[in-house]
């Protein structure tokens, strides 16, 4: 049985992950059932089709009522500003990825899991809160199946995480990152 998933903020985190699934040829595995972005699935879905970094999306996309389609596969557009009152639950959801940047804590995160989802997966540095923040290839084997809400750290984390760890000694060393404003910032 496919994990379900849903996505909350389809920018370009989210449109990342439908792209890098839907590119590793697993969406037997793992399904996306819906998108809520304050986009409407034709917004999203041309968006997915032509994407400005990546370029044209090399799959088929369209457009079916509040549906977008990706190769026969539907995905339900909502456009609710309370993840609360998401149905993730009627929806079977086993994770939701927040990429808003807008539910960071565990405290905010956790209206998905009121929703009826069964994990949180935050696509940005968690409050003190989270159950654990984990870098794939650093610590993700730190990960409890009681986990609920985990963010996965922040970009510059992902990026120098895994060297860092790669070096395995007591060196000291300094890192620079320029970063643009966030709109949390």
């Amino acid at each position: 049985m496919a994990i379900k998933v849903a996505i909350n903020g389809y920018g370009r985190i989210g449109r990342n992950i439908v792209r890098a699934l839907y590119e590793s040829g697993r969406t037997n595995e793992i399904q996306i059932v819906a998108i809520n972005d304050l986009g409407d699935a034709f917004t999203n879905a041309h968006l997915t089709q032509y994407d400005s970094v990546h370029g044209k999306f090399p799959f088929e996309v369209s457009v079916d009522g509040d549906y977008m389609v990706i190769n026969g596969d539907k995905i339900k557009v909502f456009s609710e500003r309370d993840p609360s009152k998401l149905p993730w639950a009627d929806l079977g959801i086993d994770v939701v990825h927040e990429c808003t940047g807008f539910f960071t804590s565990k405290a905010k995160a956790s209206a998905h899991i009121t929703a009826g989802a069964k994990k949180v997966i935050i696509s940005a540095p968690g409050g003190n809160d989270v159950d654990a923040t984990i870098v794939y290839g650093v610590n993700h084997k730190t990960l409890k199946a009681t986990d609920t809400v985990i963010s996965n750290a922040s970009c510059t984390t992902n990026c120098l995480a895994p060297i860092v760890k790669l070096t395995r000694c007591d060196w000291r060393g300094t890192w620079f990152n320029d970063h643009n404003s966030l709109l949390y910032e």
